[in-house]
């Protein structure tokens, strides 16, 4: 009898030892990515240029490709938009705002955002269809990236809306870097 109590003690003991590693070894939320993300997750790791989007594209900041920035926005009703976004319904309280930028060569690049937010990019006045995104739930560093054909050397424009925060980091990169 003292057998059976021990191994019955043993394989509770083992089972209490499983559920604790089990609770405790929860998965990487940024793990998920199919794509390699490690260059954005390297820039995510950095510290944060502060700046501000603006509320005009007149009065929008220009931002470099490869670098973090947290940018803080403006009520989105106050921000006058290249082109209306592509998400339709405006959401009460939402956030925005604008910015500027420029690639060196044509080709793919993503938009790496660590929250929520609908964005655009904008060229000659024109949106750019996104090519492909993949986000991550419970991730920051980042969330959100979304991957579109550049065009190089031409003054393009990032519109964020439709989030709920007063702040973004947001990061522009080569695809595939």
């Amino acid at each position: 009898m003292n057998r059976r109590r021990h191994g019955f003690g043993l394989c509770v003991s083992v089972l209490l030892a499983g559920a604790a590693w089990a609770e405790t070894a929860q998965p990487d939320p940024c793990g998920g990515f199919t794509w390699n993300v490690a260059h954005e997750q390297a820039l995510f790791a950095a510290a944060a240029t502060p700046g501000a989007a603006a509320s005009d594209v007149s009065q929008a900041p220009v931002l470099q490709p490869d670098h973090l920035y947290e940018l803080s926005l403006a009520s989105q009703e106050q921000v006058h938009y290249a082109v209306p976004p592509a998400r339709k319904a405006l959401a009460d309280g939402a956030n925005g705002g604008l910015i500027r930028f420029r690639v060196a060569s044509a080709g793919a690049y993503r938009i790496s955002l660590d929250l929520p937010f609908w964005i655009d990019v904008v060229a000659d006045g024109k949106p750019i269809a996104s090519k492909d995104f993949q986000g991550r739930p419970g991730c920051s560093a980042p969330h959100k990236i979304v991957e579109f054909i550049l065009p190089a050397n031409q003054d393009l424009v990032l519109q964020f809306s439709h989030g709920v925060s007063s702040h973004v980091r947001v990061a522009i990169t080569a695809s595939g870097q």
